[in-house]
This record gives structure tokens, sequence and C-alpha cells, in this order.
């Protein structure tokens, strides 16, 4: 005796374009999965370049400004032009940036400064930057809604249009790393309205198989870039942990500012014990 759902299969067996349906559907499945992971990365390489900056900027700045005493200290005891044009050039890399307060509307909006570029300007605290990676229940909660809610799975205009809007909030909530605005965005859908889904006409799943191809595409160009930026490969060394990457990052740039700090302080010494030693000599 045959059930309902043998039935129902050999009429979908039947239907030439069940095939295509299948691979339609499988498609944007591997396709919701695949961008998800992309955003994630996206999410993780903005955030550890954001914390890079944060946390590792001042040791990079306090290096620079050392090299650039060391140069002037070694020109000042050779006279060598050569040590003087080096010296000239490393601190003119350090020089202010003319016109650097046209650079400012980058730091504002219609309400002031930016709070970190106020902190900044004021030698005030940095609002702590958030970790490089959302918590596991975030990334569940993202995960879910992305399969759920994902526009790739409308075949109306419409539909598509509610679920971008619906997404981008999803998005950003993901960035902030924000559980309860994601379980508030879950509860939302849950309640919202769901297209029941109608079968396509073999052409149209042409174009969908087609369009879903092109869209992979474009993910793994913006997977390649991300992955190859310089932000991507340091996440890449300590793709578990990459928070503890930045500590371990921190700590080797404190050890070459000691270093550094150290011979700055030798060459300062030396040129005193010289000067010292010509006076004692005229006296």
């Amino acid at each position: 005796m045959t059930t309902p759902e043998a039935e129902q299969d050999g009429d979908d067996a039947a239907r030439p374009e069940a095939r295509l349906e299948r691979a339609v559907r499988a498609a944007e499945q591997a396709l919701i999965e695949y961008e998800i992971a992309v955003e994630t990365f996206r999410v993780e390489v903005e955030n550890f370049s954001r914390l890079h900056e944060q946390k590792l900027g001042p040791l990079y700045a306090r290096l620079e400004e050392l090299d650039a005493r060391i140069l002037e200290a070694r020109a000042a005891r050779s006279g060598d032009p050569a040590d003087r044009q080096r010296a000239d050039e490393a601190r003119a890399r350090l020089a202010p940036i003319p016109g650097v307060e046209e650079l400012l509307h980058g730091w504002m909006d219609g309400s002031g400064l930016f709070p970190e570029a106020s902190a900044m300007l004021t030698d005030q605290p940095v609002r702590p930057p958030q970790r490089v990676r959302p918590s596991e229940e975030a990334r569940k909660l993202y995960r879910d809604l992305a399969r759920k809610a994902h526009p790739d799975l409308a075949q109306e205009e419409k539909e598509r249009r509610r679920r971008e809007e619906f997404i981008t909030r999803v998005n950003a909530a993901y960035a902030r790393g924000d559980e309860a605005e994601l379980r508030e965005l879950a509860a939302e859908w849950a309640k919202g309205p769901e297209l029941k889904r109608g079968p396509s006409r073999a052409e149209e799943l042409y174009a969908r198989l087609e369009w879903l191809a092109q869209r992979k595409e474009m993910l793994a160009l913006l997977a390649g870039e991300l992955e190859d930026s310089a932000i991507g490969h340091m996440l890449q060394l300590a793709p578990d942990d990459p928070d503890r990457l930045l500590d371990e990052i921190g700590q080797g740039l404190l050890a070459q500012v000691s270093e550094r700090e150290t011979e700055l302080a030798a060459l300062l010494g030396e040129a005193g014990g010289e000067g010292t030693g010509a006076g004692g000599g005229q006296g």
C-alpha cells in the first residue's frame, strides 16, 4: 500500500521541472550558508581592525617616535649629512598633516563629534572596543535568522524588500553582538507573515539557478578580498582566539619599545659623556 507521501514524491518526480526545483532549493540553502560564513568573517575582520587600531595604535606611534629620536641622536653624534637626512625624513613622517581640521568632517555627524573622536581629541579614555567575535549565542541567533528570513528565499518582489529590510537590522545587531536585540528580532520574525512558495516554471528556475551562481561568485570575490587583506591574514593566524593574538602582538611591541628606549638612552648618554669629556679637556 502506497502512502500519500510516496504518491506525492511520485507526482513530483513525474513533473519535468521537479528536478530543477530540487536543484534550486539546494542551491539556495548552500548560498545562504556561504553568505552567513562570509558575513561572519566580515564582522570579525572589521572588529579586529578596530581593536588593532585602538589597542596597538599607541604602541606603533611610540615606536615611530623612538625611531625618529634614535636617528636624530645618531645624526647629532656623527654629523653625517646622510644621517641627518634620514632623521629629517623620519621626523617629517610624524609631523601633523597640513589642513587636518578639514578632515574632521569624517569624525562627526549632525550632532557633533563622534564619542570616540571627541575622547581622543580631549585626551579622555576612549570607549572600550567590542570583542572581535560575537558570542556563540549571538552567532547561533544570527545563523537561525539568516536561514529563515534571507531575501534569496523570496519569490515576489514585495516579500524580498520586506526580508531585505529585516536582514539589514539583523546584520546590524549581529555586528554589535547584541544578543537581546537578536532575540527580539527572532520573536518579531516568528509573528510576521510567511509567504508560501508555489511551483515555478522551468524558465524561472533556470534563471534562478543562474542568479544564485552569480551571487555565489560575487561572495567568493568578497571572501577572497577579506582573506587577502592585512587584517584578514592576521585574523587567520588565530582563528579560534583572535583577541589573544592582539595581546601577543601588543607584548611584542612593548618589548620593541623597551629595546628602542634602551638604545636611545645609550645614545643620549654617550653624547652627554662625549660633551663632558670635551669640556673637561678645555678646562
